[in-house]
């Protein structure tokens, strides 16, 4: 099977011909847990961490999920493939800003075969990032249509699609060498991390450890806007996911989103482009209620 069979109900293949597709026929499949972390471990680069993370099977009520996600499909895409894989990461192996989210949608990413596209929340964050200088064009609605990162790359605490949104300790515990790898692959460019909701804030702590950053004790609370400096580290911002619950209802508004991510362009040299917006550049950072 390949990409350009639209009605498969399969997964799809490493290496048929998926726009982006990190993935060959040889790469290397973790099968469990301990695989995973040996595989992450042992990536010599970025491009093979997206590679061999993105053929992962190491959790077996995931991978029944985004396979059965995909072979099901929801009527709106009824002709469409899926991609039905673990989500590889998006954007330049030596970026200077990451943006850390919760896990692919079992209709967005796990459809498009790109992280945050195929939804709404896709829809505020590229546009977002487009505005603050971080993303060629402001849209993206799946691998292979384009879009470009500019200096920031875009990754998830759990990178397969998990029931009613919500991966168990266990999944993502097994998920997290290859944000290890990631992290410790990033080490010399990365200047600041956009972590999007409470999920991927408890998540990255560990990560950051295990990579050998040093983390305060006790951890910050998560919050819109929240910042923290770790020595000799990058700049950690805490933001409102742009879910439809959080967008829909006020909590996070299309300008706290861009305030965030234009504070951690700045703050990695990578500032948005010249406009009207330049007086806001020494603003504080917006907060709404809550802290989701």
């Amino acid at each position: 099977m390949d990409a350009e069979e639209p009605g498969s109900r399969a997964p799809v293949g490493p290496g048929t011909g998926w726009p982006g597709d990190p993935a060959t026929a040889a790469t290397p499949v973790a099968r469990s847990p301990g695989d995973a972390a040996r595989l992450a471990a042992t990536a010599p680069d970025a491009a093979e961490v997206d590679a061999r993370s993105s053929v992962c099977r190491a959790c077996p009520r995931l991978v029944a999920w985004r396979e059965e996600v995909a072979r099901a499909r929801r009527a709106a895409y009824a002709t469409e493939r899926y991609w039905g894989r673990p989500m590889p990461s998006f954007g330049p192996p030596d970026a200077r800003v990451l943006l850390v989210g919760l896990a692919p949608a079992a209709h967005g990413g796990n459809r498009t075969g790109r992280i945050f596209t195929g939804d709404r929340s896709g829809d505020w964050l590229f546009a977002a990032l487009h505005r603050a200088g971080l993303a060629s064009v402001a849209t993206s609605t799946a691998a292979g249509d384009g879009q470009r990162m500019l200096g920031a790359r875009i990754t998830a605490a759990v990178r397969c699609a998990p029931p009613v949104n919500k991966p168990t300790p266990a999944e993502r515990d097994a998920c997290r060498p290859w944000l290890v790898r990631e992290l410790e692959l990033l080490r010399p460019t990365l200047r600041a991390v956009v972590v999007l909701g409470g999920f991927a804030w408890q998540a990255l702590w560990p990560g950051l450890k295990a990579a050998g950053y040093p983390v305060p004790a006790p951890r910050p609370a998560f919050g819109h806007g929240t910042r923290v400096e770790l020595p000799d580290g990058p700049l950690l911002l805490g933001c409102y996911h742009p879910s439809q619950q959080n967008t829909f209802t006020g909590r996070v508004t299309a300008e706290m989103l861009e305030d965030v991510l234009s504070a951690a362009a700045r703050h990695a040299g990578l500032g948005p482009p010249d406009d009207d917006r330049g007086a806001r550049d020494g603003a504080d950072i917006r907060t709404g209620p809550g802290s989701r």
